[in-house]
């Protein structure tokens, strides 16, 4: 047979060994590249496991130190704090802009002890409603845009007090980027950052999050299909991001991850801004459990997820598997 009825192109010839696949890899994951979200409750000296999240608990201020200590050792740089509020929820989600809150405390506590770690919070009302909602509520379940974001910019005020580093509204109210970069600016904290989960779809993955958060009992049969995005719609979240960005976002956010991978490229590809994709507590969930009855590799399945984020455009990853993926990288 002749040779020259073989391709001249082959592209297997930059797969043949390692040391050619290293060079020619487009694309790498990077210890830097992930935030860490917490748990985290009152008390001391509390570790919660969280059933449907292996190898995740809610933690105490004093846990949270040593976990942060961790962060710190492996070199992530960030984490984000999500609060579970045993006894304080009311119709209004008061607790929220308490200055001596836990998430308030956390913060400063964290800012006290490792001054180099960013610290990222959440800015939404459904962790301290007692309907777990995201905003307030009239008498007929209407979600009430403007008297939410009011709350939301006492809430976002207040974590700056404490010293925040990133203030990530995840409420997906109508104007509330505006209205907390102006509160933020009117009170001298001109260098606290936004991150706007901008693309936030209302989806069925952040099952396990509620249950750890405690705002599933709350939200009962209800759901936040008003004001949470419609899984089938990519040129809303468009619209969404544009209009974050105007108001004064630093950085947009994607959430859920891998679902919507084409949600990230769009955005990344359109605007150029700095992008963070959520890796939601379900995508962790399903990753844990497959592993856990032998039907993937665990490590490898995760690592190859946070390249697909990396490819698909995202500058930063929030994944509860920060610690484990930090680790596998430490290894090689």
């Amino acid at each position: 047979m002749s040779n020259n009825k073989y391709p001249n192109i082959r592209m297997r010839r930059n797969r043949t060994h390692q040391y050619i696949r290293d060079l020619v890899q487009e694309n790498t994951i990077s210890v830097k590249d992930l935030i860490y979200p917490i748990f985290i409750l009152e008390g001391e000296n509390r570790q919660e496991p969280i059933l449907s999240m292996p190898g995740q608990s809610r933690v105490s201020i004093d846990n949270l130190l040593k976990i942060a200590n961790e962060c710190v050792n492996l070199g992530i740089p960030a984490v984000g704090l999500f609060p579970v509020i045993e006894g304080e929820k009311d119709f209004y989600g008061s607790e929220s802009y308490n200055e001596n809150g836990l998430v308030q405390r956390a913060i400063k506590t964290l800012k006290q002890h490792f001054p180099e770690l960013g610290v990222f919070t959440d800015a939404a009302l459904d962790p301290y409603t007692s309907h777990g909602h995201d905003g307030i509520i009239d008498d007929n379940g209407r979600i009430l845009n403007d008297v939410t974001n009011e709350v939301l910019m006492r809430q976002a005020l207040s974590h700056a007090v404490a010293g925040v580093d990133f203030i990530c509204p995840s409420d997906m109210m109508d104007g509330r980027i505006g209205k907390i970069r102006k509160v933020l600016e009117k009170n001298g904290f001109y260098d606290t950052g936004i991150m706007a989960y901008s693309a936030k779809y209302a989806s069925k993955f952040y099952g396990p999050f509620r249950e750890a958060l405690g705002s599933k009992v709350g939200l009962g049969k209800s759901n936040k299909n008003t004001y949470q995005m419609n899984p089938a719609n990519s040129d809303e979240a468009m619209h969404e991001i544009s209009l974050d960005i105007a108001e004064g976002a630093d950085i947009v956010m994607i959430k859920p991850g891998l679902p919507y991978l084409d949600i990230v490229y769009r955005i990344k590809s359109t605007f150029k801004k700095p992008v963070s994709v959520y890796q939601v507590s379900g995508e962790y969930a399903m990753l844990k459990a497959a592993s856990l009855n032998g039907w993937l590799n665990y490590e490898d399945t995760l690592m190859e997820t946070m390249l697909c984020f990396k490819r698909a455009g995202s500058d930063m990853i929030w994944t509860y598997a920060a610690l484990d993926v930090a680790r596998i990288l430490s290894q090689k």
